[in-house]
């Protein structure tokens, strides 16, 4: 019987860690003009922004109860106990969803363990999650010393995101009409964090794109402990140059242990257009559990 860490495909998680690690990741689906893709799958992101970038029409859901049986069911036969970091319920209902078809699988068989954390993270946010668990677990954390990691990591996740665009945003319902046309023809940027109930909360406006930059690179100062020795997330969509930036100024401000870097797929990227940027990062860190993330 293993003890198996696994994460859906919203976390934006990159293939280098999936093969490092052999991590099983579910697949997010979206729909595009009526027919069913599966994030990092059947579609992947760069692929997907020129197919949102043509106006197709392009509809994401989360995995359904009877998907997350499907993927559930090999770890329950095998007798395997899992942990799974899931996209926050702030967002989508993926949690709940998970949690059903837990409950269904349980009665097949009744032996089955399995954690489901709602992390409260969207994209790399507990990408990262994932990554730091995987590699405490590689080197020996016992497995309650991984749950009450994985809570902590969640619990503690900031981040700091902007996007270049505002139609992706307006057309999501998440902007009115009249803050969308103000902020394009102002040239406004949103700053958006994931708050504390999980969700996308838009806590500030700056003008300029590089402001913008700026700004989310300002607030990992002002939220991050420990930088020095931690290792931060950081995502985009399609902007390569800005990402370059992003991730020099990290290095150059705040001596990050390193970086891990991603591109973010459909399930996010489809409310948010290709000119997002984000960083992820811990406001607090816990001297238990820095022997074994080295």
């Amino acid at each position: 019987m293993a003890f198996c860490i696994i994460t859906d495909s919203a976390s934006d998680i990159p293939e280098c860690v999936k093969k490092e690690y052999g991590l099983y990741v579910m697949p997010t689906p979206v729909t595009i003009e009526g027919t069913d893709y599966f994030d990092g799958e059947t579609i992947f992101p760069d692929k997907f922004y020129d197919i949102q970038a043509s106006g197709k029409d392009i509809k994401t859901y989360h995995i359904s109860q009877y998907m997350f049986e499907e993927h559930f069911r090999p770890f329950a036969e095998r007798g395997d106990e899992v942990l799974y970091i899931c996209f926050s319920t702030g967002i989508a209902g993926t949690f709940n969803a998970a949690n059903l078809a837990y409950q269904a699988l349980k009665e097949e068989f009744p032996e089955f363990t399995m954690t489901i954390i709602d992390s409260k993270c969207a994209s790399i946010g507990y990408g990262l999650v994932t990554e730091r668990l995987l590699r405490m677990q590689r080197n020996k954390a016992p497995k309650e010393l991984l749950i009450e990691a994985a809570h902590f990591f969640c619990e503690h996740m900031e981040h700091a995101v902007t996007v270049f665009g505002l139609e992706y945003l307006f057309k999501g319902g998440r902007l009115s009409r009249t803050s969308f046309l103000a902020g394009t023809v102002l040239d406004i940027k949103p700053i958006i964090i994931v708050d504390e109930n999980g969700s996308l909360k838009a806590v500030e406006k700056v003008r300029g794109w590089k402001k913008a930059q700026k700004r989310i690179l300002d607030m990992v100062g002002e939220k991050g402990k420990n930088l020095e020795n931690q290792v931060v997330g950081a995502c985009f969509g399609t902007d390569k140059e800005a990402f370059a930036f992003l991730k020099e100024q990290l290095r150059e401000r705040y001596h990050v242990k390193d970086i891990l870097e991603t591109q973010v797929g459909c399930a996010i990227g489809a409310h948010t257009g290709p000119g997002i940027l984000g960083i992820v990062f811990l406001n607090d860190t816990r001297e238990a559990y820095e022997p074994y993330l080295k």
